[in-house]
């Protein structure tokens, strides 16, 4: 197959093929139906299993949520580790334009919900610790992995680094969160680059709350401009990737060497945007490697 778009369409295809999978536990954080952290206890029950914080993608819009990513989550359960999923927040559908009926909005969903999306990563990796061990008894949360894909592999870079976030941010942490990394698959993570590219039509300005907002909230959003982190980081990534090219990875890599971080880049020929959660590809057995290799 030779054509970009079948090449995407097909393995998106294949990547939703798979039946969602139920988790061993289900646990709030917050009031919001959203606000919520599903559990997968490591297979074999095994005792001082990694703990993998999990987020998902689709643009931070809200018809994609963390039900594509349950089969990634068991896929790593049943490779020994203990696996938190993180839903939060996202982007409601775009109001009907001046139709004057009142009728609901209608359209394409927006990207993401400012602060709500981030007030909610934030919020969820706070009270992680203690959640997991009551939903995970035999998972050790000292020995924590960060990963997301796509726009949740932003997230997860995003909140691996609270603590460089600019002092009035309201997600600042005073010291970095007691991870042992962060894997970002095919991540949404230099903002700059993917506005540019116009990732996700457009996203990136919609999470932020629309052009007028963009430059006073990219430094409070941005992976590339919270740098360095001092945190283990890797990035996974398709080399045929067309969802989110791997130029936004690699400016994302640049930055980090221009402030003196070393992130690692494993970009897998042949391979677009979804194979990196699909249970059934070489890639998303790649992606799993890069988290046990920092967890254990």
């Amino acid at each position: 197959m030779t054509d970009p778009a079948e090449r995407d369409a097909a393995e998106e295809a294949s990547a939703f093929s798979h039946p969602p999978v139920a988790p061993d536990a289900t646990a709030a954080y917050g009031d919001h139906p959203d606000q919520v952290i599903d559990f997968y206890a490591p297979r074999g029950a095994r005792a001082g299993a990694p703990l993998v914080a999990l987020l998902h993608g689709g643009a931070w819009r809200a018809p994609y949520d963390r039900a594509h990513i349950t089969p990634f989550a068991d896929f790593l359960a049943r490779r020994g580790f203990a696996v938190a999923t993180i839903e939060y927040r996202r982007g409601s559908l775009l109001p009907r334009q001046g139709d004057g009926t009142g009728a609901p909005a209608t359209g394409e969903p927006v990207a993401g919900r400012w602060p709500d999306t981030f007030d909610d990563v934030a919020a969820a990796l706070d009270a992680l610790p203690l959640l997991v061990r009551d939903a995970v008894p035999g998972a050790d949360p000292r020995r924590t992995v960060l990963t997301g894909h796509s726009a949740g592999g932003h997230l997860a870079l995003w909140a691996a680094a609270r603590h460089v976030l600019p002092d009035d941010s309201p997600w600042r942490t005073p010291a970095p969160a007691p991870l042992r990394g962060v894997v970002a698959l095919a991540p949404i993570a230099d903002f700059t680059t993917a506005v540019a590219l116009s990732v996700c039509s457009g996203a990136v300005t919609q999470l932020l709350g629309g052009e007028a907002h963009l430059l006073s909230r990219l430094p409070h959003a941005d992976p590339s401009a919270l740098l360095p982190t001092g945190i283990a980081t890797a990035v996974v990534q398709g080399h045929e990737d067309i969802v989110v090219p791997r130029s936004v990875a690699e400016a994302y890599v640049a930055a980090a060497a221009q402030a003196g971080e070393t992130v690692g880049l494993t970009l897998l020929n042949d391979v677009g945007h979804f194979p990196l959660i699909d249970p059934s590809t070489d890639a998303c057995a790649v992606a799993a490697e890069e988290i046990a290799q920092l967890a254990y």
